[in-house]
């Protein structure tokens, strides 16, 4: 038998583990073992303590635990929002984006001047000046709400505090990425996995004193805000800058058309390796302010830039297997399990095979030698087959015509290519169980519901256990029986109640990407958000005859083409969907987007366009009347305020509907008089 001492001392040092784990977790939000981990370790000094009474007595584990954390950082909006860039990953993607640049501006192929600048794999953030003086920092967050992180960012000592000069505006908005150089990492290697990860760990600090430990800096590349504008061009906002004492990347540099684009592109790509900061790509900007201003923004990125990405990293390795994955789309995808292997700084053991045409164009077979590569954070794919050390007993693989619930696949006639998908897809949605498992972890992840603690492991256990079936099963879970669970003990169960609490509160266009619809991702779901208002009226789809009147309104917004419609009118088609996202509907609160007012000539108006414009793209005029204040519509209905008809090939019918109707018909050179006015 233990003798009493030993007893005691191992009990201190769980207790003083326990302590240990308390302030790491609920202080420092840098916990060093899991929820499960540390429910383990309670769990273990309650039962000694129950076993050995005499351990009572000493009470030391009275009052040790504590709270859950409140949000470390408040939240603050930003002046304007923080968008995502597009991306471009070759020459043609690069000729697509000068394309839609010159098309919205209705130009004919003009060289636009764009500025270069090298695209730092960091992590954004925003400095706001008030007459010169630092006042607020703030971290990118969701790109609209960032938080505010203004003493960690203080810490970096070659953020000015104070711009020293006269001639600024009142208030500037300076945008810049933060990062650690190759060298400073290599020290600090065994804490991080990349030095993108210790830069976020550093800025997300409780503690701006441990933040001004790590070897912070950072390149500035844009801005928000700016009252009053004084500047023309990127390429002149960032001189003067760079004037005031900003850092700025001395590898930027002003570029015309797509040669240049490519020589630029491919002399970057050279120096990478050799530059003391990981970069992944270049970003080309419209230098002209005014074009940028123009061109405007999607609900998600900006029209006038975009990221070309270098080419992803690559590694060879072996195929062990070949398996087959159900998507949340029905979609079969083949997955190669490969022999583990290091590309890009992470280990993969899957490549995605992407779709059956895939197999069969490259060959691809068990047991192949293939060369695999990593771009960014998706999964790997498989570029090449070195047929010269294949087993010669080796079969091709056969794709399966059937899902694994047993269910025929089919592949999809697409009208945009007017071909075959190359998607084989399961279609009995939630009737087929694994489909329905993935549209589980879609609804929970990030980008939706945002259930922490609810990942894929735990989806697959909740769903094999019974405990989920459906989504809206998240807000009835059994956890007198979870508890039961091996690694999940009260901490844990408890963190995961306040994320599903948490997640109650959902804005409309977060709820519509969340449900799931094909060809409807993060921004078409914006944009959808910002057509409906509320949840009533995107409720009103459930209805046929409603639905049919919706879709016409769908079919001029901007973003939203006939693949989108027609996959809206599936969706809703079918009886299951409409009950699952009913009941959702009526478990969460959803907030009605929110449409900030803008005065103009066109408040409260709707608008509808017929025919091509001469001064400016149908595009341009759209955004044009949304910007001051209008909303543009897909159809002709009693609802409409003016029909603009332009002068190229406008629509007679249209315009004859418009004068039934007794609504305004403004010609071209009327709509130009409008905006001069």
């Amino acid at each position: 038998m233990d003798s009493k001492k030993k007893i005691t001392e191992n009990y201190k040092k769980k207790i003083e583990s326990l302590k240990k784990h308390n302030s790491l977790y609920f202080d420092k939000d840098k916990p060093e073992i899991t929820d499960s981990e540390y429910d383990t370790l309670k769990k273990e000094i309650n039962a000694t303590e129950k076993k050995y009474n005499f351990l009572k007595k000493l009470n030391l584990n009275k009052n040790i635990i504590g709270s859950p954390p409140s949000n470390k950082f408040k939240k603050i909006n930003h002046l304007k929002p923080m968008l995502s860039l597009s991306n471009a990953f070759d020459k043609k993607d690069m000729l697509d984006f000068l394309k839609k640049i010159n098309n919205f501006l209705n130009l004919k192929d003009n060289d636009i001047e764009l500025y270069c600048e090298p695209k730092i794999d960091g992590i954004s953030a925003t400095l706001i000046y008030e007459k010169g003086i630092l006042t607020k920092g703030l971290s990118r967050g969701d790109g609209v709400v960032g938080e505010d992180i203004l003493e960690n960012l203080k810490t970096i000592s070659n953020i000015p505090q104070k711009i020293q000069s006269k001639n600024i505006p009142n208030l500037i908005e300076i945008r810049c990425e933060v990062f650690i150089s190759k060298k400073n990492f290599s020290s600090m290697k065994a804490s991080f996995a990349n030095p993108r990860n210790a830069a976020g760990g550093s800025l997300r600090q409780k503690n701006p004193k441990e933040t001004a430990k790590i070897p912070l800096t950072y390149f500035a590349y844009g801005f928000g805000a700016i009252e009053p504008m004084t500047f023309s061009k990127q390429s002149e906002f960032l001189k003067k800058i760079n004037e005031w004492g900003f850092n700025i990347n001395e590898l930027s540099k002003n570029i015309n058309g797509i040669e240049e684009i490519e020589n630029q592109h491919k002399k970057i790509n050279d120096l990478r390796s050799s530059l003391d900061y990981d970069i992944d790509g270049l970003v080309f900007k419209v230098n002209d302010l005014n074009l940028q201003k123009r061109l405007g923004n999607t609900s998600n990125s900006p029209r006038w830039a975009t990221a070309y990405k270098f080419s992803a990293e690559k590694a060879v390795t072996k195929i062990k297997d070949i398996i087959i994955q159900v998507g949340r789309t029905g979609a079969i995808t083949p997955v190669a399990k490969v022999e583990p292997v290091t590309v890009g700084g992470v280990v993969v053991s899957n490549a995605t095979l992407h779709n059956e045409d895939e197999i069969l164009r490259k060959d691809i077979r068990v047991g192949d030698t293939i060369q695999i590569q990593r771009a960014g954070d998706v999964i790997p794919q498989v570029v090449s087959v070195d047929i010269s050390k294949r087993n010669n007993k080796s079969k091709s693989f056969m794709f399966p015509t059937k899902c694994l619930c047993g269910a025929e696949t089919k592949k999809e006639f697409s009208k945009s290519t007017k071909k075959l998908d190359a998607v084989r897809r399961c279609l009995k949605g939630y009737e087929c169980k694994f489909t329905a498992k993935e549209k589980l972890k879609h609804i929970v992840s990030k980008e939706a519901l945002n259930v922490e603690g609810l990942g894929k492991k735990v989806i697959d256990q909740f769903w094999d256990l019974k405990l989920i079936n459906e989504p809206s099963d998240i807000f009835n879970l059994n956890y007198e029986k979870i508890n039961k669970l091996d690694g999940w003990g009260n901490l844990s169960i408890k963190n995961l109640k306040n994320a599903i609490d948490r997640s109650k509160k959902i804005n409309l266009d977060k709820f519509i990407y969340s449900i799931g619809i094909r060809h409807i991702g993060q921004e078409n779901a914006k944009i959808l958000a910002q057509f409906f208002i509320s949840i009533k009226e995107f409720s009103k789809l459930f209805n046929l005859n409603y639905r049919k009147t919706i879709l016409k309104n769908l079919v001029d917004l901007d973003g939203i083409g006939e693949t989108q419609i027609d996959s809206i009118n599936s969706f809703f088609s079918n009886k299951i969907n409409i009950k699952i996202t009913q009941d959702l509907i009526k478990t969460l609160n959803i907030e009605d987007h929110i449409i900030k007012l803008v005065g103009g000539k066109f408040s409260n108006k709707k608008i509808m366009f017929t025919g091509g414009f001469q001064n400016m793209s149908r595009s341009e005029a759209k955004s044009i009347a949304e910007n001051n204040g209008g909303k543009v519509l897909g159809s002709i209905s009693k609802k409409l305020d003016y029909l603009v008809v332009g002068d190229s090939k406008p629509t007679k019918k249209k315009i004859d509907q418009a004068k039934i109707l007794n609504i305004k018909v403004i010609s071209e050179s009327d709509w130009n008089k409008m905006l001069n006015s």
